[in-house]
């Protein structure tokens, strides 16, 4: 298994669910992380269980990502606390919930790309000098099936989703001279968002589960962790600009995803 002993890493949305899972495959695999959330309570339950497990690994902070300033302040903390930074995930992600296109509103769908693409773009151009004074970097975004899929009733997330992987690719033809790799992950893994969805609509969420090739959902610490983990390695040095579906198959011929919504 890749290691990243020595690595330091952020991991925005890092307190709940998927980035849950990446933060704790990091620290387990030898990396300090900075966990960004903007649940405070969320940042100190994880830190608190994550202290248990490796001691002093772990630094919590609060963001809100949809800010500039907070996140230039996001990674400048990182790597005035820990040194250096070598690894930028973007994950965070807060939803309006599910409705149909033509009920979704302009703040709706700014919102999907403040949160989606302006967060990690900002995100992305703080840590670039960093990674050019280290000699090269890794950028880790995690993008969704939806986008892919086009899935129904979700467009200000499909659409900010699609952006986000665009715009990792367009860097990773930038700063591969830079030797930054810049890669995307399409998860289908039980993140919060998920189980949310699934205690809403427990009959769409089995379907998908019956329909996924290997016939459940992913967990976010086991199933997407190492993925995170080898995309943030020297193990990935000549890998970039690549979308990595995990997500037991689900992408290869869609899933079922058709809830009932009132017109």
């Amino acid at each position: 298994m890749s290691n990243l002993n020595g690595k330091v890493a952020i991991v925005t949305g890092g307190a709940q669910g998927i980035g849950r899972g990446i933060v704790e495959a990091y620290v387990n695999a030898g990396a300090r992380v900075l966990l960004s959330d903007i649940n405070s309570a969320a940042i100190e339950q994880a830190v608190s269980e994550l202290e248990t497990l490796q001691p002093g690994r772990v630094l919590g902070y609060q963001a809100d990502v949809t800010c500039r300033e907070q996140v230039q302040a996001m990674v400048a903390a990182a790597i005035e606390h820990f040194g250096r930074l070598d690894i930028l995930v973007n994950n965070a992600w807060k939803g309006a919930g599910l409705a149909r296109l033509e009920q979704q509103t302009d703040e709706q769908l700014r919102g999907a790309f403040d949160m989606a693409v302006m967060a990690a773009f900002w995100a992305m151009q703080a840590a670039l000098p960093e990674f050019r004074r280290l000699g090269g970097g890794r950028v880790v975004n995690l993008c969704s099936l939806n986008g892919v899929n086009a899935h129904m009733y979700s467009a200000d997330y499909n659409a900010a989703k699609e952006a986000l992987r665009s715009l990792t690719r367009t860097a990773a033809r930038e700063w591969a001279a830079d030797q930054v790799c810049c890669n995307i992950i399409c998860p289908g893994a039980a993140s919060e968002a998920y189980r949310r969805f699934a205690a809403a609509s427990p009959d769409n969420a089995r379907a998908m589960e019956q329909a996924n090739p290997m016939g459940r959902i992913g967990d976010p610490l086991h199933d997407i962790g190492p993925v995170a983990v080898f995309l943030g390695s020297d193990d990935c040095r000549y890998v970039t600009g690549n979308t990595f579906f995990v997500d037991g198959g689900a992408h290869i011929n869609g899933v079922h995803w058709a809830p009932q919504l009132k017109s």
